[in-house]
């Protein structure tokens, strides 16, 4: 009787919000509407079963759900995507990083784990720091766009560098610097350690602070410690320090104090544009040993080829794997990862069935791409970005679906990265027909845009959308659904508890892939090249390879 309600409901949400429509074609109306709930809900329930083992990359679960998307995209016509494959594969170095000898830096005592991490990418079993200088380069920030540089005017090779998190508009949520509150890639620690390989840094010790960084020093000491996987240097064409570190406030003002300095001080200095980078006379020593293992795994990748312009390609992505299994107390606990991203993955399956019922061809391609080991660092959306299966400047633009809506229907839609774009100009109009508007991410602040496989492309300069869920719902019935799941997503995001559930709001997940169906289809038939907004971080890239 409930699946009975919920197909009356989808079917007047559909009715209604074709009131709105932005199109009016009976070949678009039938692939629309062709999403099937109940369908929908056995692929998420099969993928994300334990019968997969939590589809971790290198492993017989991650194996067995590429074959399913493989079989998926071949029973349905789609053609190989990287040439005669489907499969693009990946090579993965897991490395367990184990200091061999403490931080030295003046006479402050540095417990590991407790007040510092220390990593290396370096697939080399020692790396270490023996008595490297210490430079304060502020918010280690080289952005022409912004007109700023913290490197001007010093030379850090072989040196290590201290980095505040953040950016400066967060740190003085003035709207004219950067980007005021929102954060911008400049102030992810990602990009420090890049920048600081860019300049011929050896290390680089980024201060941890709870606001700024978005997450306590606990995510710090469990996300940098044990095995983290990479890419090979060779294949990301990247620079990598040495060593990676973090430490905690606290010890950088006592690290400050030993200069000479105060880290107020030096943190007020930095957020002039005039900064000028400060040598602390300190140097830092310390020994670490790599434990390294090669493996690899796949990207799946397929096309729909276009009729008109073949060679032009929109994206739709998912990311296929989720965190595995592990062994507590003699028992196997799977992590299914139903929600992150089960729902993704099938919703790129039911992408791709939409996209079949279409009678006449789009006039561009469409292209599936499934990526793996999303969760480790977004490795298989990156290795994509640097070995591209079509040229960059002939990607459209880019939907990613990671964790689609499952709490309800609404009447917004959240733009995770509001404004970066003219992609959004396409939601907008999708958004629509369902009688839904557009609506900032609440918290512009923890830099979510960052965190998931769309940012492969975008750093690239390939336009990427990020957007679900949001913030209004449709009506009280919704309101009181999505109470229930919003708060279960909460408590099971990278939990064992994030399993498949019959009472799920399934509607916002159907209404949202007809969303990013619309968007696809709008983007597929037109001449047009959206681009970045003026000042975003990836408009010059963009600019730069279409003119190629």
């Amino acid at each position: 009787m409930k699946t009975n309600n919920k197909k009356i409901l989808i079917s007047v949400f559909t009715s209604l919000i074709f009131s709105a429509g932005t199109l009016a074609n009976d070949d678009f109306d039938k692939a629309y509407n062709s999403f099937n709930v109940n369908e929908i809900k056995a692929d998420v329930k099969l993928i994300s079963s334990d019968k997969f083992g939590g589809r971790e990359p290198a492993t017989a679960g991650g194996k067995m759900t590429t074959d399913l998307l493989v079989k998926e995209f071949k029973a349905l016509g789609l053609k190989p995507g990287n040439g005669d494959s489907y499969l693009q594969k990946v090579p993965l170095v897991t490395i367990v990083t184990e200091p061999k000898s403490k931080l030295t830096i003046a006479d402050i005592e540095f417990s590991f784990l407790k007040d510092v991490v220390a990593t290396s990418r370096q697939t080399k079993k020692n790396i270490s720091l023996d008595k490297s200088d210490l430079v304060f380069v502020g918010y280690g920030i080289n952005a022409p766009e912004y007109n700023w540089n913290d490197y001007e005017g010093i030379d850090v090779k072989g040196k290590t560098v201290v980095v505040l998190v953040n950016d400066p508009g967060y740190a003085t949520q003035d709207p004219n610097l950067f980007e005021g509150n929102t954060m911008t890639y400049y102030g992810r620690w990602i990009y420090k350690y890049e920048e600081a390989a860019r300049q011929g840094a050896a290390g680089a010790i980024i201060i941890h602070e709870t606001k700024p960084a978005s997450y306590g020093w606990n995510v710090i000491e469990s996300s940098w410690s044990g095995a983290q996987y990479h890419l090979p240097a060779k294949e990301v064409n990247e620079a990598a320090i040495d060593v990676e570190m973090w430490i905690r406030v606290d010890k950088a003002v006592e690290l400050f104090k030993a200069a000479g300095q105060t880290f107020a001080d030096l943190k007020q200095k930095a957020l002039n544009r005039k900064f000028k980078a400060i040598p602390l006379n300190l140097t830092a020593s310390i020994s670490l040993e790599n434990k390294i293992e090669q493996s690899f795994s796949n990207n799946i990748i397929a096309t729909m080829p276009g009729e008109v312009a073949g060679d032009e390609h929109v994206l739709y992505m998912a990311h296929w794997d989720h965190l595995g299994s592990t062994v507590v107390n003699g028992k196997k606990e799977i992590y299914n990862g139903a929600h992150d991203n089960a729902t993704g993955v099938a919703g790129l399956i039911h992408m791709a069935k939409a996209y079949k019922t279409l009678s006449n061809k789009n006039k561009r391609s469409i292209t599936f791409v499934a990526v793996t080991a999303e969760e480790q660092g977004r490795l298989g959306s990156r290795y994509f970005a640097n070995h591209p299966t079509m040229p960059l400047n002939k990607i459209v633009g880019l939907v990613n679906m990671d964790s689609l809506d499952i709490t309800g229907l609404k009447k917004d839609i959240t733009v995770t990265g509001f404004g970066k774009s003219k992609l959004e100009d396409y939601l907008a109009k999708a958004a629509s027909r369902q009688n839904r508007t557009l609506t900032p991410e609440q918290t512009p602040e923890r830099g979510y845009y960052y965190r998931s496989d769309h940012f492969s492309l975008a750093k690239k300069g390939v336009p990427a959308l990020s957007a679900g869920g949001g913030s209004k719902f449709l009506n009280e019935e919704q309101a009181e659904i999505g109470k229930k799941v919003t708060a279960l997503v909460a408590k099971c995001y990278h939990q064992t508890c994030d399993e498949y559930n019959e009472a799920w709001g399934w509607e916002g997940m159907v209404a949202e892939l007809q969303l990013f169906f619309e968007v696809g289809y709008l983007l597929g038939n037109t001449n047009d090249w959206p681009n970045w907004h003026k000042g975003t971080e990836f408009k010059a890239l963009r600019d730069q390879m279409m003119k190629e």
